[in-house]
Parts: C-alpha cells; structure tokens; sequence
C-alpha cells in the first residue's frame, strides 16, 4: 500500500534526522518525535492538552542516552522490527477504512498498540486521550482537504533539522573553490567549443566525452576560473557553477517519492539562480539512478523539462565506452546535449601540461624536480602504463615521486630533490613492472645476454643469438612501436633446450614468465578461453585466461608451448596479436601486449630429421625438412608477422656432455644441502650418455634417469643409513646392480 505525501515528508524528515544522528534503525520514537513536527498532529496534540515540547525533550533525551551510533557511516538507516508493526497495522487500519493509502492518522493509531515501546510510554505520561486526539487529526486534515501548504512542508519551526532540506546541501558551488584548483593547461579548443554550446539559445549543454584521466573535469574547473576572472563571453559572466552529486541524492532515498522530492526540490532552487551551469559528472548514471520500478522515472526523464526550457546549463562528462553501452540508447538525453570529444594528450603536449604544473607540485612537497625528470615520467608512463591515459597517469607519476621524497628525504641534504631514478623506482613499484626493465642498466644486461643464455643452453648458439638480437632491437627502439617485442617461432626436435631457452630468457630479463600449453586448446571450443567465454556463456563474467594473464603480468615472456597441437583458429588470435599488439576479449577490454616477448615452441617437421631415405646411399633428411614442414603447417599470413623462425639443432655429443655435467652439479648441489657429498664414477657418466641422449627425446631422458633410478639408490641412505648426518660418497653405476652408492 502506498504512502500518502504527508506520510511520504514524514518519513524522509525522519530519515534525513536519523542519518544525522548515526542512528541504526528508524524505531517508533523517532516516528513519534517527526510526528511532533507536523503542523496537524502538533495542533491536534496541544488541543487535547499534550505538551508538544515537554515530549520532544523526553524523546530527544531518550535519544541520547539509549541509542548508539551506527558502527558504519553514511550507511541508510532501516526500519526496526517494532517500526515494521506499527506500517503493518497501519496498512490494515487503512484498509478497515477503505483507503487506499496510509494516512498519518493511521500511522499514529498503531503506535499505542506497541508492547513495550518507551512512544507508548512517553505518550502516557502526557494524559492525553488518544480517540479524541485521532478525531482532531482526522477534523484538521478535512479542513486542510488533504492540501499541502503554502510554506511546501508540514513541518513548522526554524528547527536546526529543517535546515538540513536545503538544494545547496546535494550541490557543490565550484566557484567557491577555484583557489583549490590547479591551472588548466592546454584544451582551448575543447574549451571554446564548451564555450561556444554554452552560449547557444537551445540545446545549450555540453556532453564532454573521453577516456578516464584525459582532463574532462579539468576543462570544466578551468572555466569555472575563467568564469570568476572575467575572461569569458558576456553570456557567461557572472554564472555559477554547481557540481551535483547522483550519490548524494540517491542516498537515504528508501522511501517512494523521497528522491524525487530532492531532485525538484534543487532543480527549483537553481531556477532561482540567474545564470546556473550544473557539472553531472560520469552523467551515464542518471540513467536509471532514481528509478524504483513499476514505471518510477529516472533522473534521466526528470532532466528533459529542464533541458529543454534552456534557463538551467548542464554539462556532462563519460567515458566513450559508458557514452556508447548507457547514454546513445537515450535519444532524448542525446538531441539536447552537444558531444564534446576529448582526445588524449600527446606526450608533447603532457610535457607542456606538467611544466605548468610543476611549481604547485614543488610548493605542496617541499621538493625540487630534477633536469629531465617531467620528459622522463611522461614518457615511461606513455611506454609502460598502458590501461592509463595521459596526462593523468604522468601527473601521477610526477605527484608520487614527490610524497615519496617528502615521507623519505635524503639525509644530510638541505633541499630534497626528485631525480630521475625514483622516477624509475616509483614506476617499477606502482605498475608492478621488474626495477631493470624501466632503468637504463638495462643496457648491461643487455650486453651480457647472450652470453649468458649460452651459459646455460648448450649447443645453440646461432639460435640464442637470433633470440638476442630481437631483444636487443626492441630496446633500441629500431622495433615498430605497435608490435610486441618479438614474436618468435622456435622449431626443432624436442628436448634440445626450446622450452629452456624461454625460460632462461626470462629469468636473465628480470620479468615473468607466463606459460600456456597449447595441447589443452586442441578442440575448437577449447579456443574461447583464451578471450573469454561468448555472452550466454558460463563463464562470460571472467574473460579470457590469456588476455587476464597479460592484462596482470604486462612485461613478460608469453610461451605457448607446443602451439602445432593448438586448433587452427588460435592462429587467427595470434595474427591480432602479432600485428597490432592488441588483443580483444569477449567484453571489448583491450589488452595490451606492446612489451610481451612472445615465443611459441614448436616440435612440426622434427619427426623427420636424421631419417634414412628410401634407395640406396646414406643420405639424410637435413635441416630444410623443418623449414618445408612450417611452411606447410603455418599460413603464409602467420609467417609473415614472426619476428623470426629460430630453428634449434638436434643433440650431439659435445652437447649431451655439457648437459649431463650441468643435471649432476645441480644434483650435487641439491645434496650439498643435506650436507653430503658426492663423487660420480665414470660408470654414471658412460651410462647417462648411453641412455639419456637420443635424437628422437633429446636430453629429456637425462632428467627422468637422475629421478626415476640415480636418486632412490641415495634416499635410504640420506634417510635411514650412514648418510643420515651428512658425509661423502661415490654413485657408481653396474648393469647388473643399476645404481649403488659406496661409501
């Protein structure tokens, strides 16, 4: 059953009081006390001798000694159990009547059905009949036929809770705060294209729409300056600029009718304003905003009388994504505001922006920017936080490095500074990014990366070299800056060290290493993971296990293991990635794979290298059976994006003994550890290079020897025997007895 609009201000006065106090719940005293200041219910209780303010004291006092302050803040209050019966016999009595909203006579007469409510109590006390106080409620409201009155509310008195309902409380004036603003720099297009709608006798109202952090606040805080100063069209002059806040009217709005008592009751108050420009900040969420169902209007629908009758200015701000799935599906809202594009800054034009900028950085910090240090952090924000927009996440940067040098100032120094490295360091922090990636040691690293790959890979020096030499061009930024850093095939028979070569790589870089196995997605369905789930589908609100990965780890190495056994249409993902850098998932989010070292492995063509030929003679299949066996595998298309082929060698013996000596240090190493010490015969050795090396399996079968025969001979001793405390001893290995340990 609805509520009657005496009952309906009663109920948000009570609100808005209730939120003041931090009280939980609404209980029956505060019904009782809003009720004290309803013109009706006050005449009605003075003329059956109840003391008005002799109740409202013993309530206010009850108040403050009984009930505690909600543990949460701004939190809407909600009805007690007890003000729940006093609605529910409302209703009923309503409906005895055969009325079809609950009136205030109605509401009050549930109250002294309570059982131990302090209201009954309270109202006891006063004497007052309650039958002869209904009857003058019910006479007053007849003479009054239900009308409201002329002062737009029931409630009387200059009460400090009346002051509460006031438009200026859910509006910010910004002309007010301007000294707080920092100086717009830039955008005088943008600004004189505001301008410029603003001046219009119709559809005067700006849309500004852009990317999170281009400036589209900004732009309206600088005309708001402009404005104080003066410097604007004679239109404009003298207007007043008002930020209204969705949330701050949405808030506490429990009831039907609150929210939209509030929202006329500002819109009214600044037709009282000569010229009133009102800012709706992310103004996609007026859609809806306000809407309870059964057909409620939204502010949306609200906004259309005021736009259109041209007195009230209102400019807008969304991003292109918010503009395009919210706001364009309202025609009406689009016909009467004027699009506005805000496109993001160039570094160029950042640089200029924070040179601006500067002094009121230095001023807040008590620190002094280093030589370089603006052109530094514009471009390694530009380069490394990609989901960000400039000039916003350059300003961030900038402002970051500052509160860092102020919280921890280099000692012994009479004037902080903020150079170039804390630039770097503040990046590598806040973006999750390896401190060596961003810093110009790289260049040393860089130097003696080949070399160290060698180290550690054995055999494939032209490949290790070809891998470098793709890195190296990225970082000497010779690359095309929308493609990854490298995109790199690798071929070859399996176990010569492809997977490792990744791996090392990796390690030596300082970043993560995020491997997919690509024979889990040889099924066409299997594919939809890597971006995300279609829409209808289970799982459409995760996204995509490839673009989550990257979108968290954006300097990587990207392995996809194995991508020969991967269905034909992940080669059709791969292109995008390969072309543009880009990748987009089932919801539309790009993600963006501009610093991604992407290797796929691949063993296609391996199976034939080092065959016998039919006929006679010893000949081989060569090296160009791999070549012939991706080009008959791979598109055209696919090929031609790949940084590079890297064809890895098959297993030699100078290789298989570099290998084994390095799987039985790391033995020893592990050993080490429990204090043991261990010698190899040259059993072992013979052993391992008969049986751990083979063309077909590479070196794999060295690893799965040490596991499967070379340690169990060494856990009963290290666990139970002589080696229990650590000692030496010497593997030897015998056909007849396989692995055995002398002591």
């Amino acid at each position: 059953m609805e509520l009657s609009a005496r009952v309906e201000e009663l109920m948000m006065w009570v609100s808005l009081y209730v939120e003041k106090k931090k009280h939980e719940f609404i209980t029956p005293e505060h019904l009782l006390y809003g009720m004290l200041f309803d013109s009706i219910f006050a005449e009605a209780f003075t003329s059956c001798n109840g003391k008005v303010s002799e109740l409202k004291k013993q309530l206010e006092q009850y108040f403050e000694e009984n009930l505690e302050q909600a543990a949460e803040e701004h939190q809407a209050p909600v009805l007690s159990s007890q003000a729940a019966e006093v609605f529910i016999e409302a209703e009923v009595r309503a409906a005895a009547c055969e009325k079809f909203v609950i009136e205030l006579p109605h509401l009050f007469s549930a109250i002294p059905k309570l059982e131990d409510s302090y209201a009954v109590y309270f109202l006891n006390r006063q004497g007052v009949d309650m039958s002869d106080l209904l009857y003058e409620m019910c006479e007053l409201e007849e003479e009054e036929q239900f009308g409201i009155e002329d002062d737009e509310t029931h409630f009387y008195g200059e009460s400090q809770e009346k002051s509460q309902i006031q438009w200026q409380d859910y509006v910010t004036c910004m002309n007010d705060h301007t000294k707080e603003y920092l100086p717009l720099i830039g955008r005088e297009e943008e600004l004189e294209r505001t301008m410029q709608i603003l001046c219009r006798k119709l559809k005067n109202n700006p849309l500004h729409v852009g990317e999170a952090g281009v400036g589209k606040t900004a732009i309206t805080k600088g005309l708001t300056v402009l404005i104080e100063k003066g410097d604007v069209p004679p239109m404009l002059q003298g207007a007043k600029v008002y930020a209204l806040d969705v949330g701050t009217m949405l808030a506490g709005t429990q009831y039907r009718g609150d929210f939209e008592r509030r929202f006329k009751l500002v819109m009214e108050g600044l037709l009282t304003v000569e010229k009133p420009i009102v800012y709706i900040d992310e103004i996609h969420n007026i859609i809806g905003a306000g809407a309870g169902g059964n057909g409620t209007l939204d502010i949306s629908n609200m906004l259309k009388p005021y736009l259109a009758e041209g007195h009230i200015r209102f400019i807008g701000a969304t991003t292109y994504d918010e503009y395009k799935k919210i706001f364009s599906k309202s025609a009406g809202l689009i016909r009467r505001f004027q699009k506005v594009d805000i496109q993001e800054m160039t570094e160029e034009e950042t640089i200029n922006v924070i040179k601006g900028l500067i002094k009121s950085f230095e001023k807040h910090h008590k620190v002094r920017y280093g030589k370089d240090v603006i052109e530094q952090a514009v471009h390694l924000s530009h380069k490394y936080m990609n989901d960000r927009f400039l000039p916003d996440k350059a300003i961030d940067l900038i402002d970051e490095a500052g509160a860092y040098r102020s919280l921890h100032p280099n000692e012994g120094r009479h004037s902080q500074s903020v150079n170039r490295k804390l630039i770097e360091a503040i990046l590598a922090k806040t973006c999750n990014i390896p401190k060596q990636t961003v810093e110009a040691d790289e260049v040393k690293l860089l130097a003696g990366l080949e070399q160290e790959l060698n180290r550690q890979i054995f055999g494939q020096k032209e490949a290790i070299a070809e891998v470098a030499h793709a890195v190296k061009l990225s970082r000497a930024g010779l690359n095309e800056d929308e493609l990854p850093v490298a995109s790199l095939l690798f071929v070859g028979p399996t176990g010569v060290g492809k997977t490792e070569v990744a791996r090392c790589l990796a390690k030596q870089l300082g970043i993560p290493l995020v491997r997919f196995d690509m024979s889990e997605y040889a099924e066409k369905q299997a594919v939809a993971k890597l971006i995300g789930s279609p829409a209808g589908y289970v799982g459409y609100e995760e996204g995509g296990l490839l673009t989550n990965a990257v979108s968290k780890k954006p300097h990587c190495v990207l392995l996809l293991d194995e991508i020969e056994k991967a269905h034909a249409d992940i080669y059709n993902i791969l292109l995008q990635i390969m072309d543009y850098a880009t990748l987009t998932d089932n919801q539309g989010k790009k993600t963006d794979f501009r610093n991604v070292i992407l290797i796929m492995t691949s063993n296609v063509g391996a199976k034939q290298v080092g065959n016998h030929l039919i006929g006679f003679g010893e000949r081989k299949i060569a090296k160009s059976a791999i070549e012939d066996a991706v080009k008959r595998h791979f598109s055209p298309e696919f090929r031609n994006r790949l940084t590079k082929i890297v064809t890895f060698h098959w297993m030699d013996d100078a290789m298989a003994e570099k290998i084994i000596n390095k799987q039985l240090n790391l033995l020893s190493e592990k050993l080490e550890k429990k204090n043991v010490s261990v010698t190899y015969d040259a059993s072992v050795f013979n052993y391992l290079m008969e049986r751990g090396i083979s063309k077909e399996y590479g070196a794999r079968e060295i690893k799965r020897i040490i596991q499967t025969q070379m340690k169990p001979a060494l856990v009963d001793q290290i666990l139970f025997g002589k080696l229990k405390k650590g000692g030496k001893c010497v593997l030897h290995y015998a056909i007849q007895y396989g692995f055995y340990v002398v002591l």
